[in-house]
């Protein structure tokens, strides 16, 4: 007689695995907290210098006799300690990659194993790329620009809270845009589009690069063009390496010709040894037929 499976045994069997992957989430989240509040730790001894650098791009060509301001009693403790905890957190962006890592790779096929690692690594260097091209390229021709424009008997005398929100959004905005390489590729790579498809529509990629550098930057032609020039150049480059990240689809059929082509070789190759093997045959039939005729000949 079969036995009924109890249904809150098979529950509980199919609750297991979830509670599990929900513990090591939790364990994988504290981890990080931990590293982000150890590198802060850290640096917040320094966060009065760390302000001073980031700061640097505007107070070189601030007017003589001109400083930042602070508007808020508490803005001279609170801001640098902002500064440190976000710093903290970029800083920590490579462990934090690597704990995401650990947590999903069990669920990834081998193909997919071998594309995500190095997309986590590179997205990593371009997000840093972007807020080092957004530092010493964006701000110094920036802000000059700013101060060009200033309405005459104006003194400019930035608060450091605000600044220091404006910057922020300044790196994130050109450290997401540096990632339009990441992107290319995971479209063409998920078959959601072809390489062609891409090429096809650069017109129109270009026209949405400057608009996203107009949403995203302050409201002057110089930081939208400095964000929309980068952006069509990160895409061309990732075009250009979608075509070493096929789709799985394609990866098996460009193996599947390659083996077709290596069989097809080897016919060939066996047809013409066959072919040289008859006519070998086919002389040494000749030359025995020749001297039989000749031996008859004698007398």
């Amino acid at each position: 007689m079969t036995k009924t499976p109890d249904p809150q045994a098979v529950t509980e069997e199919q609750e297991a695995p979830l509670i599990s992957h929900l513990i090591e989430m939790r364990d994988r989240l504290l981890r990080v907290v931990v590293a982000v509040l150890l590198i802060f730790v850290g640096i917040f001894y320094f966060a009065n210098d760390f302000y001073n650098i980031v700061a640097t791009p505007l107070l070189e060509i601030m007017p003589t006799g001109t400083s930042m301001i602070s508007t808020k009693p508490a803005g001279t403790f609170f801001t640098p300690m902002k500064l440190a905890l976000v710093l903290s957190i970029f800083a920590a962006m490579p462990y934090i990659l690597y704990q995401m890592w650990g947590f999903i790779a069990p669920a990834l096929y081998r193909h997919e194993r071998r594309l995500v690692l190095p997309l986590l690594a590179s997205s990593t260097l371009l997000f840093y790329a972007g807020m080092a091209f957004a530092y010493f390229v964006v701000f110094p021709l920036m802000f000059k620009f700013f101060l060009a424009v200033a309405p005459e008997g104006v003194a400019v005398m930035t608060d450091i809270s605000e600044y220091l929100d404006f910057v922020l959004k300044i790196f994130f905005a050109f450290g997401v845009a540096f990632e339009v390489p990441i992107a290319t590729i995971l479209l063409i790579w998920t078959g959601m589009v072809t390489p062609q498809s891409l090429a096809a529509k650069r017109p129109y990629i270009i026209v949405g690069a400057f608009v996203v550098g107009m949403l995203l930057t302050p409201p002057d032609v110089i930081s939208q063009t400095l964000l929309a020039l980068p952006m069509w150049f990160l895409f061309e480059l990732g075009l250009w390496a979608s075509r070493y990240f096929l789709p799985p689809q394609e990866e098996e059929t460009a193996a599947t010709d390659e083996t077709l082509d290596d069989e097809a070789m080897e016919q060939e190759l066996d047809r013409y040894e066959a072919d040289e093997d008859a006519l070998s045959a086919y002389d040494d039939e000749d030359t025995l037929s020749s001297y039989d005729d000749g031996m008859q000949d004698k007398p």
